[in-house]
């Protein structure tokens, strides 16, 4: 603690000029911080500061030493701030952003969180816009995709994937596609972002050289669970998400096809705001999203 005060005094000073200003900040005597200065000098076998009967100055050697104790010091209020923090009552309104499709995830895991958290009042928008984190003045957002906006802390969610799936009915009486270019002659039911009026493409992997082929727009809709109950009811093919149709998946009620054409897994990251430590309530929801929203596999 003895080296702390020390480098306190002298990053003072330097702020300050002066050590009677530097002394009056930390609450000790002119004195007491030209002696910490000096002994520090004295370790360091370096001089800090210029002196005269005016002020004082940072040398060459001072000018460098105080650009990093700035850091050092930083770095140490930081620590005490989040050791606080850490100790405070999560609490507080906290406003999150989570793709529409999203809620097969969130909605089933907010039982335990505001068990477990009840002081936090959690404003959640669903959308699958574009947002702006920071001038929207919102705590954090759920998203996939690169990330590309370097005033945004993240942590990985968990990974995801999409399938192509039809109901048993549906796929005897049309028949199982066994190529991308087969859905051509199969009905497509086709998701509608609802902000942009836009049809979602249905990402596969195809050989280059596979001829130029059409996904018909059978039926459009912007609403999810529409289309998933329109595939268990026969009206063709979708594609969705895996945590969607966990449920339909396990019972048989949907099955996937296309299987070897499916496109890589992709993942969902939380980001929030670039910050040097989070707020007890925000750091409550990062944890346990990223820990119970998409479970890592056993084994």
């Amino acid at each position: 603690m003895d080296n702390l005060n020390g480098l306190a005094a002298f990053v003072r000073a330097a702020e300050t000029r002066s050590f009677v200003a530097a002394g009056r900040l930390l609450g000790i005597s002119a004195s007491a911080v030209g002696k910490s200065v000096v002994r520090l000098e004295e370790r360091l076998g370096a001089r800090l500061f210029h002196r005269s009967t005016r002020r004082i100055t940072l040398t060459a050697e001072g000018a460098l030493f105080y650009e990093r104790c700035q850091r050092i010091l930083g770095d140490v209020a930081d620590a005490e701030a989040e050791l606080q923090h850490a100790m405070e009552t999560p609490r507080g309104r906290l406003r999150v952003s989570v793709p529409a499709a999203l809620h097969h995830l969130v909605v089933p895991v907010l039982p335990e969180f505001m068990r477990l958290y009840p002081e936090i009042e959690l404003d959640l928008d669903f959308n699958d816009h574009m947002v702006d984190v920071i001038a929207e003045g919102l705590d954090a957002v759920i998203r996939s995709g690169t990330l590309t906006d370097s005033r945004l802390m993240a942590r990985r969610v968990g990974p995801f994937r999409f399938h192509i799936v039809g109901s048993p009915d549906y796929l005897e009486r049309r028949g199982v596609p066994q190529h991308p270019a087969d859905l051509e002659h199969h009905a497509c039911l086709r998701y509608k972002y609802p902000t942009a009026g836009t049809l979602q493409e249905w990402g596969l992997r195809t050989d280059p050289a596979t001829p130029p082929w059409r996904l018909p727009a059978t039926l459009v809709c912007n609403s999810a669970e529409a289309l998933i109950s329109g595939a268990q009811r026969g009206l063709g093919l979708i594609y969705m998400a895996d945590f969607a149709l966990r449920d339909t998946l396990a019972s048989g009620a949907l099955r996937p096809v296309l299987e070897p054409y499916e496109a890589a897994p992709g993942v969902f990251w939380l980001l929030w705001p670039s910050s040097r430590h989070l707020s007890p309530k925000l750091r409550a929801f990062v944890d346990f999203m990223c820990t119970r929203l998409i479970p890592a596999p056993e084994g």
